[in-house]
Formats: C-alpha cells, sequence, structure tokens
C-alpha cells in the first residue's frame, strides 16, 4: 500500500460518492463506470471499492456522527461538503488502519480540490469534533 495511491483512490472515491449522491444511481453500477472511465492507473482500487461502498451501505451512521457538529441543517449541507464528510467520517470510524492525522488532511486537502473555497476550513472543524468524539 502506498500512501499516493490510496490518495488518489480518495480523489475517485469522492468523486463517485458526489455522482452516487446526486443521482441515486446503483453503487455498482458506479464503481463499474468509474473503473472503466477514469484514469486508474495508479490508484488503489480496492481501497476505492472499500470507500465508495462502505459510504453507501453506512450512509445513516455516518452522517448520524458527524450532523450533531455542523452550523446547519444536514439537508442543507453542500453535496460536495457532505461527501468529504462521509468518506473522512467512515474512515474514521471504520479503517482503524488509517491514522486520524491522515484522514483529516486527506479530507482537507479534498475539500480544497473539490469543494467551495472556505470548506476546508469547515470541514477540518467538524471533523476535529468527530476525532475528539471518538477518542472518548
Amino acid at each position: 500500500m502506498k500512501p499516493s495511491e490510496r490518495r488518489k483512490a480518495r480523489r475517485l472515491a469522492i468523486q463517485a460518492i458526489y455522482q452516487w449522491q446526486m443521482t441515486k444511481d446503483n453503487v455498482a453500477d458506479i464503481a463499474q463506470q468509474f473503473a472503466l472511465e477514469q484514469d486508474t492507473k495508479g490508484v488503489d482500487l480496492d481501497y476505492f471499492r472499500d470507500l465508495l461502498f462502505g459510504v453507501s451501505v453506512h450512509v445513516n451512521e455516518l452522517d448520524a456522527v458527524y450532523s450533531p457538529y455542523l452550523s446547519r441543517p444536514l439537508a442543507d449541507l453542500d453535496m460536495v461538503d457532505k461527501a468529504v464528510l462521509r468518506l473522512a467520517t467512515y474512515e474514521l470510524t471504520r479503517r482503524e488502519d488509517v491514522p486520524y492525522r491522515v484522514v483529516i488532511n486527506e479530507a482537507i486537502e479534498l475539500a480544497k480540490a473539490f469543494a467551495a473555497e472556505e470548506s476546508h476550513r469547515f470541514v477540518n472543524g467538524v471533523l476535529d469534533k468527530v476525532t475528539k468524539q471518538l477518542k472518548k
């Protein structure tokens, strides 16, 4: 496992999760579409699949973990921010092999790459509170 391969897997996964949120298409179909249509060279495809399927299966549980720390109702949350928070919360709660600092840093980078200008600060604040709660 190389960090760069996981970083690329997260970048693809965030796009796939966003598509799933917007279209409600079958997750398996989205995974197949991404495998065929995206450049997957140097991507940890197993990790990509784990993130995509994991978020879709556990979405309600994930939303319940981070939503108490939102400054606005979950329904009003930007779809990209929601995808980033879902992916990061999945890693924090289900992937104990990934250090929380890595999860938060990667989520901030995803927010910088795909979300609105100041979203990374919002994501960082929410995930910091989630991490503190999970450590209790």
